[in-house]
Parts: C-alpha cells; sequence; structure tokens
C-alpha cells in the first residue's frame, strides 16, 4: 500500500479521464485510499457545478470601456502628425489648395529671409537706426515722466549729476516711504493702544 495521498496534479488526471500508464497505480490507490476518494469526489462535484453554470459572455461593449481606460502613451511624433491631420481638410482639392498656398508662403519667407541676410549692411543700418529711434522715444518719455512727477529741478538736478546722482535720488524716494510707513504704523499702534 502506498502511505502518501494523491497530490492536488494526480487527481486533476483521474477528474480529466487521463489513460497511460500512470493512471493505474493512482487508480489502485483509490480503492484503498478512503480520504482520497472523498477528495477525488468532492472535486467531482466542484467540476459538475462549475459545468452547470451558464456560460457568460461579455457585452461587446466590454473592450472599448476597458480599453477607454488604460492610459496608453503616444510617441511625440504620431501626437504631432494626429494633430496636423485633424486641422487639414478631407476633400482633395480642398488639400491640395492648402499645400499650394502653404508652400507659397514658406517660399516667400524663405527669399525674406534669404534677402535680408545677404544684405546685412542695410540690415544693420535698419536695426541701429531703430535703436536710436528707441533711445530717444525712451530717454524723452523719461524725462517727461520725471518733469511731471517731481517737476523741472528734479529733472535738471538728475542730468547734472548722471546715472549715479538718478540712483541715488531713487533710493531717496524709497526711503522716504519706507519712513512714511513706518511713522503711519507707528502712529496706529499708539492709537490702538489709547483704546485699550
Amino acid at each position: 500500500m502506498n502511505h502518501r495521498h494523491l497530490l492536488p496534479e494526480e487527481i486533476d488526471l483521474l477528474l480529466d479521464g487521463e489513460l497511460g500508464f500512470g493512471v493505474s497505480p493512482l487508480k489502485a490507490h483509490l480503492r484503498d485510499c478512503a480520504h482520497c476518494r472523498d477528495r477525488l469526489e468532492e472535486t467531482q462535484v466542484v467540476v459538475d457545478a462549475l459545468e452547470d453554470l451558464p456560460h457568460l459572455a461579455p457585452s461587446h461593449a466590454f473592450a472599448i470601456k476597458v480599453m477607454s481606460q488604460v492610459p496608453v502613451f503616444v510617441p511625440w511624433h504620431v501626437a504631432a502628425r494626429d494633430a496636423v491631420r485633424q486641422w487639414l481638410p478631407q476633400s482633395r482639392p480642398t488639400r491640395v489648395a492648402v499645400a499650394g498656398t502653404a508652400t507659397f508662403v514658406a517660399s516667400l519667407v524663405t527669399a525674406v529671409v534669404v534677402w535680408a541676410t545677404t544684405q546685412t549692411d542695410v540690415l544693420v543700418f535698419a536695426s541701429g537706426l531703430a535703436g536710436d529711434r528707441l533711445r530717444q522715444l525712451v530717454s524723452r518719455g523719461g524725462r517727461d515722466v520725471i518733469a511731471t512727477v517731481f517737476g523741472d529741478q528734479v529733472f535738471v538736478a538728475t542730468q547734472q549729476t548722471g546715472t549715479l546722482g538718478l540712483g541715488l535720488a531713487f533710493v531717496g524716494f524709497i526711503g522716504a516711504i519706507v519712513v512714511a510707513l513706518a511713522g503711519l504704523r507707528a502712529i496706529a499702534v499708539a492709537s490702538s493702544r489709547r483704546r485699550d
């Protein structure tokens, strides 16, 4: 008599009705072992119950619902292609017209860039002229703002002292604001103490 009980794999072989030289010793063990016979019968009941269950099939939309929740990595070039494709018209004649227009615009921009790079002396002159005009506009605007806010005397003093004088005047202005705010806070604290 074999002193070990059947393994789950061996019980599966018997349930499946397998035939072969290794099955006859298992059947012989079942005749002698009540414990293994009980396990085989219990397992057979479970298998029969599973076979009697109705077979359910998921709906056709099940895969779509599941896949809509799965994050999918899209490479940048695919995303860019899809974005461009979304903006392209669907009809062939319209796509040809859009491609022709885009080619014309790209050619025009290229021609302008090539012309501008070959005309460096004109470009340098134009940028210098624009820079001078911008500098004059800013200085005139700054002078008008200083003259309006502080008066003509401050502007004349700023011109005489230069950038250092302007910086010192700005620091003095900020200092006056800080001192004024500190004084107002001290007055507010003193008045709240009197109320208490």
